[in-house]
């Protein structure tokens, strides 16, 4: 009778914190920056309208049920056309997040963002964030006015990710239209369409549904925790900017950068990261002041590697990384260093 009792007083003792435990909510943080789901338009089936009108607290209030996910906290950071995002926004949005994640005042962060540059803000994140919590960004491809309006569901979907223990790890990641995409390989590959996201060489992470995140596969780049990049004291980030190959480019673009004092160019080439002898005279000029080229592609899949068809391979190459992703990975290189050698390596590696 005793020893039922003092079991009875044990499992009391144990079972009812780890009850409180287990059905308390994660703490969620949205830092809002604008875009299209916080946009509206005239009427509810106009496809023209003026983005980063409402708040984050409108934005919350407009999906049922939002808060029974997650304890949620919003921040307006800005509320701006992502066409319009700057450094000083990035570096303010990571000093938000270091700053939560650090004094353990989040469990999770979610990014509410327009769609034009939402892949290049995850990527910068993830190679800076230095937190194995998650970090999601979404966003919408219709306005908030619309007839059927897709960043509500969004939204739920990137509370429901970011407070899921599955998603620890796994570095910057984005949702949209039910689809988790990685920031390392994530591109919006349509102008329009609510299915405008993809991971266009190794496809989608995993997929949400009823609220649950099923994953797929890994990320096998170096990111967040693990990555050596080190901005918590910068102010601005080194100029570093794209010149885009065509049939017959002029170098006249280049010559214009290498002017302008350029820190860095990436080549967004044709084919497998060509370039034509017009731009090489400029790059070997360019190279001899200084400023670091890396060749991309601006085909959609299949990235560059050390190969080349007419010149040698002195410049570092991007791998998979699309010319808008090169250029954020040379940016945060060049605050390391200015060797091409070192700068390859850190382009095999992220």
């Amino acid at each position: 009778m005793k020893r039922a009792y003092l079991t009875a007083i044990f499992i009391l003792i144990i079972a009812v914190p780890y009850k409180i435990l287990a059905t308390e909510k994660s703490r969620i943080t949205i830092l809002a920056t604008g875009g299209t789901i916080a946009g509206t338009a005239e009427s509810a089936s106009q496809a023209s309208y003026i983005p980063g009108v409402i708040s984050i607290d409108e934005i919350i209030a407009s999906v049922p049920g939002l808060n029974n996910v997650a304890e949620l906290n919003g921040i307006q950071v800005c509320n701006i056309s992502s066409q319009n995002i700057t450094p000083h926004i990035w570096l303010k949005l990571h000093t938000i997040i270091d700053s939560l994640f650090s004094n353990n005042l989040s469990d999770g962060i979610v990014i509410t963002h327009g769609t034009d540059t939402m892949e290049e803000t995850a990527y910068f994140l993830n190679l800076t964030v230095k937190h194995k919590r998650p970090i999601v960004l979404t966003g919408s491809m219709r306005p908030s006015s619309s007839l059927s309006a897709d960043g509500p569901f969004n939204l739920f979907n990137a509370v429901s990710l970011a407070s899921s223990t599955e998603a620890s790890g796994k570095g910057v990641m984005v949702i949209m239209n039910d689809i988790i995409l990685s920031a390392d390989d994530v591109t919006k590959s349509h102008t329009v369409n609510t299915n405008a996201f993809s991971c266009p060489n190794f496809g989608p992470l995993g997929y949400m549904r009823d609220g649950k995140a099923l994953f797929y596969r890994k990320v096998e780049t170096k990111h967040t925790f693990n990555s050596e990049f080190n901005i918590s004291k910068n102010t601005k980030l080194p100029q570093v900017e794209i010149a885009y190959s065509y049939a017959f480019s002029s170098g006249l673009l280049i010559k214009a950068l290498i002017n302008s004092g350029v820190e860095g160019i990436v080549i967004a080439g044709v084919g497998h990261g060509n370039y034509n002898r017009e731009y090489a005279a400029e790059m070997e000029r360019g190279y001899g002041k200084g400023i670091r080229f890396v060749r991309s592609a601006r085909v959609f899949r299949g990235g560059v590697d050390k190969a080349a068809e007419e010149y040698e391979p002195k410049h570092p190459v991007s791998g998979i990384k699309s010319p808008q992703k090169a250029r954020i990975l040379l940016m945060l290189a060049l605050t390391k260093s200015n060797d091409s050698n070192e700068i390859q390596r850190l382009f095999d590696q992220y």
